[in-house]
């Protein structure tokens, strides 16, 4: 990849894996400085107890060809995000790119009601969705607002063609969804006349390491899962939403997309860039077009 944002530098809240981790690696490959945040390290495991942690990614980072640069951050905790962009400004004095991707659920009481779920972790899945969304960005934003040009993406799972008529199948995920989604749209409104711009961004279904190991593949060859599910023929790895996001971060144009509602498959019509695979999956638009009747999956890659 051509070193597009060499001399940036990123904040990628919630890089330890999944869309986070393929985000930090592409802003690497892009050449940028990125700072890899979350609650895994080597040495504790987040509530999610996955093995995953941000040192890998940030090393990730640094062999692609950019500085990876690992901070645990609780981004429930004020102070902490505090001092992270404390610390981002006295090591870089600038921040170009923020990207909120945090979330950290444990479990997700699909099918439920909210008179039957587990009301505390609802709250919590709220708290971990939302509040770490909006308590990043009031620290981060100042910062990034000193130079021109800043770009603020919330990565969300839908888009709102989709999610804005479509019940998520749990009253807690639904609603953290639609938050994030109007996040995108109120940053958007914010930051357009002080020269940055904010948007949401989804990927479409990821293969996100917990995905794959659920399906009982692993990246090289996720297509044996197909046979059991058809539908996962229009996966995406995370490598995918990550290039989406080097394409708005290099984009001088950035600013067309403010406040709007964009998903990988999307960009990847509007930039050219590809899946690792040299395909442009579209989950999202595969899954508007199937509700209207059986379609060819292969003519959404």
């Amino acid at each position: 990849m051509d070193k597009t944002l060499a001399g940036k530098v990123a904040l990628v809240a919630g890089a330890t894996r999944g869309a986070g981790r393929g985000i930090a690696v592409a802003l690497g490959e892009a050449g940028a400085t990125v700072y890899c945040t979350g609650r895994s390290t080597q040495e504790r495991r987040s509530e999610m107890d996955r093995p995953e942690t941000i040192e890998e990614t940030a090393a990730l980072v640094s062999a692609a060809g950019g500085q990876g640069i690992a901070v645990r951050v609780d981004h429930l905790v004020p102070d902490e995000v505090r001092e992270l962009v404390a610390r981002i400004e006295r090591e870089q004095g600038a921040l170009h790119i923020l990207v909120n991707d945090i979330f950290g659920a444990t479990r997700i009481e699909w099918g439920k009601t909210v008179w039957e779920s587990d009301l505390e972790f609802g709250l919590h899945s709220l708290r971990l969705a939302i509040d770490t969304h909006a308590i990043t960005s009031h620290f981060a934003i100042p910062l990034l607002l000193k130079t021109p040009g800043g770009l603020v993406i919330e990565i969300n799972d839908g888009t709102e063609a989709y999610n804005g008529t479509r019940y998520r199948n749990s009253f807690f995920y639904d609603l953290s969804k639609a938050a994030v989604l109007r996040m995108g749209f109120a940053l958007g409104h914010e930051l357009k006349s002080r020269g940055a711009t904010g948007l949401s961004l989804t990927p479409g279904w990821l293969r996100s390491e917990a995905m794959l190991e659920a399906f009982g593949v692993r990246e090289d060859n996720w297509r044996e899962a197909i046979a059991r599910v058809p539908g996962f023929a229009i996966a995406e790895s995370p490598a995918f939403v990550g290039r989406a996001v080097v394409a708005l971060a290099s984009d001088p144009e950035v600013a067309r997309w403010s406040g709007q509602s964009l998903s990988s498959g999307q960009l990847a019509r509007v930039y050219g860039f590809t899946d690792l695979d040299g395909s442009q999956p579209d989950a999202w638009r595969h899954m508007l077009d199937s509700e209207k009747g059986e379609v060819d999956v292969a003519a959404y890659r």
